[in-house]
Order: structure tokens, then sequence, then C-alpha cells
């Protein structure tokens, strides 16, 4: 009986709890299905620090050598460490992390050759197809001549290209306490940060995928709590958060508090505009108004897209974008092959608070300008008819535009607020900025009320 895929093959990757709905029989026929798709002679393949992550690795790599494909297995590394060996070897590359879901999760995140993503409509809808065919029929005949799986260590040439892209030279020394969440930032923040002027506290290094201190999500606020407390206790300069596959990064001030990812990526876009005058920064529609702004300010060109790293990809290759930032601590360069990594972005930050002498709370303060809500979730039976609701309640006010870009974008003078549905789950998604804090709440209230009304 063929393999049904539907619960954890994604938009973007594959998803689903080990060994219950998948495991390496099946992930030995999705690396044979991924060379089949990509045409690939050569794969490049690594992962997390989970329990299942290894065997899971081994099995995608005989399925892909089964074909006739050599692979290069990397081992531990972090999801940005896997995107720069596609990028620098020019291999299509396969990670196997569930990033920050709990411990019995597992999935693969796959990409072309120059870390170009694969997505639902980039070759992912071809690979579940293939694998559930041959989940029913078996494995295709095998190549005359099996490829060949060697072993590479990526991680110091990794952390040399990324320090390449920043000049943290003559900062001023920093204390930065890192809380890794026992996932991969464990693995490459020593690394990365060796012979930087940096004292760093490290908090939950040690690499565990059963997460035994807390989650490994840090857009979850109870997840950065125990980072708010060393940082203040230390009097660190600032506190940096990853999550479980470390491809996101989140800062705390020097006084505890959470640095909007918003107001990370317009500190990040002036110093890209910097550097390149003139060029094309790519903002999701969920963050601030104050991102458009700064790339303005700093002559830049904002450009604005859906959530999700496949559309934020796909336009910066387009526009051929500089830099691209979304409200949930993806941070995009285009060198680094237009792929999301949060370390780069935790460099700038290093780079920018160490080259000036006041604190962090300060600097960034221009560029967060505005009352947020953070994101909401509220789970509803039917959110088309939630979503309906709300969209008629302000169709057709004065001074209000309403936009479908991605979910439902209300906008007025003095505030803004999107709703959209999650692609996975019953939920609605709800984010609300405005000028001052009272209209924030008072918008966030009237919004939710609609949301969750049973009537």
């Amino acid at each position: 009986m063929a393999a049904d895929l539907s619960q954890i093959v994604k938009a973007y990757d594959v998803r689903g709890v080990v060994p219950d709905q998948w495991g390496e029989e099946l992930a030995e026929l999705f690396g044979t299905a991924f060379v089949r798709v990509t045409g690939a002679d050569g794969i490049v393949v690594g992962h997390d620090m989970r329990p299942s992550s290894p065997g899971l690795a081994d099995a995608f790599a005989r399925g892909a050598a089964r074909l006739g494909a050599d692979v290069t297995l990397i081992g531990l590394c972090s999801t940005d460490q896997l995107y720069f060996a596609s990028g620098q070897l020019g291999l299509p590359g396969a990670m196997f992390t569930a990033s920050h879901n709990p411990a019995q999760y597992n999935g693969i995140k796959m990409c072309r050759a120059g870390a170009a993503p694969v997505g639902q409509d980039t070759g992912l809808s071809e690979i579940r197809t293939l694998v559930e065919q041959w989940s029913q029929e078996g494995a295709p005949e095998a190549a005359a001549q099996a490829g060949t799986v060697g072993e590479r260590d990526t991680l110091v040439d990794y952390a040399a290209y990324l320090k390449s892209l920043v000049d943290l030279a003559t900062i001023r020394p920093l204390k930065v306490v890192v809380d890794a969440g026992n996932g991969m930032g464990g693995h490459t923040v020593p690394t990365v940060f060796d012979g930087l002027p940096l004292d760093v506290v490290p908090m939950f290094f040690e690499l565990d995928g059963t997460f035994p201190n807390h989650e490994a999500n840090p857009l979850d606020p109870k997840n950065i709590v125990d980072l708010q407390a060393r940082v203040l206790a230390e009097g660190a300069d600032l506190g940096l958060a990853f999550d479980g596959d470390a491809d996101r990064c989140f800062v705390v001030d020097e006084r505890g508090e959470p640095v909007s990812p918003s107001a990370i990526t317009a500190l990040v876009a002036a110093r890209e505009l910097a550097k390149t005058p003139g060029g094309t920064v790519i903002h999701n529609l969920i963050t601030s108004w104050s991102v458009p702004e700064v790339v303005r300010e700093n002559g830049g060109t904002p450009v604005r897209t859906r959530v999700g790293h496949s559309f934020i990809k796909e336009e910066m290759a387009k526009t051929g974008a500089i830099f691209g930032g979304e409200h949930s601590a993806h941070y995009y360069f285009k060198d680094f092959w237009n792929a999301d990594t949060g370390m780069l972005a935790a460099l700038h930050v290093l780079a920018a608070l160490g080259g000036q002498d006041g604190p962090l709370s300060e600097l960034v303060s221009s560029y967060d300008r505005y009352s947020g809500s953070g994101e909401i979730n509220s789970t509803v039976a039917d959110q088309a008819a939630r979503m309906a609701a709300v969209k008629a309640s302000y169709a057709g006010q004065d001074g209000i535009t309403l936009d479908e870009l991605d979910g439902l974008t209300v906008t007025a003078q003095d505030w803004w607020f999107n709703l959209r549905a999650s692609n996975t789950e019953p939920l609605l998604r709800l984010n609300v900025e405005a000028r001052d804090p009272m209209t924030t709440k008072s918008l966030t209230e009237h919004v939710l009320a609609m949301v969750r009304a049973t009537g």
C-alpha cells in the first residue's frame, strides 16, 4: 500500500512524527526521489541533534547513492550551514531537522544547488508523487554504478565565510549571553565567535534533541525568559537566542527586553544599503512600517511580499535584492545565496553595537517606531467565514484600504492589521500595529472579538 504523505509533506518541507508518520524506509525513498527530480550527480546532506536525525540522513544518502549520485555527508550542522555547503560546493542539499518542533518530530528541508529552495511548486510535489508510488511498487532499479558516500566537515569554512561578510575587527569588547536551547547553535556559535572580542556566556549549549530546558522556539516569549534573566544577572550587553536548527536568531537588549525582528530587519537593511547603495530590500507584509521607512531613508527600495521563505527567496532572485527580513526572525542575504541565516544577522548586530558606544536599546530605538501586538493565534472552526466577517466590517470605510496579498490587510492612517489563515492548522493569525500602544490594544481587542465570535 502506498504511503500517505499528505500529513508530512508541507508547503516548504517534509515534517512529521518519527516513527509514527515516517522513518528511515521513507527517508531512503525521499533520497532516491530527490536525485531523480533534481537530476543531480552529487548532493550534500546534513542533520541536527535529534536522536532520529543521523539514521534518517544516512538512509536518505543510501537512497541517493542508489541512483548513482555521490553523497557528501557533513554531519551535525545548522540549517544555514547546510545552505552554505550547498552554495559553496554547488550541490543540491538536504537538511534533516524539525526546527523548533518537539523532540518526536523530524523533517527534511531540501534545496537545489546554490541553496535554491525546493517547495511545492519547485519539485516537492514531484518528489512526494514518486515516494508514494515507490512505497507501493518498490524502489526503482538501481543505477549500474552506485554513487559514493563520503564525509566532509564544513563548520570552519562556514564560520570563516560568515566573518568575511561583516567587519568585526575593530568593535569594542562585548559581553553576550547566548541561549542555544540545546540546539545547533551550541555547535556553531563556538566556532563562529572564536577570535572575536566577545565574552560569551553560554546557555544550554549541550546538543540534546529532547530539549530538556525549554523548547528551542524563541518566537514564544516563555522560551526566552531564562535568557532575559541571565542578561540582567551578567550585566551583559545583549543576549542571542537561536532556534533548534539555528537558522533563526532572536535578540534581547541590555535591559533584558526583546528586540523586535522588524527592528533587526531595519538595522541590517541600513547596514547592507551602506555597502550597496540604492539596493532593494524585501520584507514580508507583517513586518513593521518602520522597515520600508528605514529602507527609503537609506536610499533603498523596499518590496513587500507574502509571508514564507519561498516567496522571499523568489522575490530576492527576481529583483536582485541585497537583503530580506521577516517578522519571524528569518533574515535572507544576497551574499549568502539568498538563503536565510540568523547567524549572519547576529554578526551584523554585534558589529553595529560594537561599532559605537551606546547600549543596544538606544541603538535600535530609531528602528522601532511603532507599537505592535505580536502574532496572536485564534482557533476557529470556519476560517473563511470569520475572515469574511472582518473584511465586511471594514469594507467601504473612508480612509481605510484593504488588500489580500496574504490573508487580509486593513490599513488606516494610524494603524494596520493583518489577519491570515494557517496553512496547517485551524488557526487565524492576527498582527496589529499602530502609532501608540492604546490604539494597538483597542484595535487588537476589536478584531479578536470578531474573529472569536461564535455567532
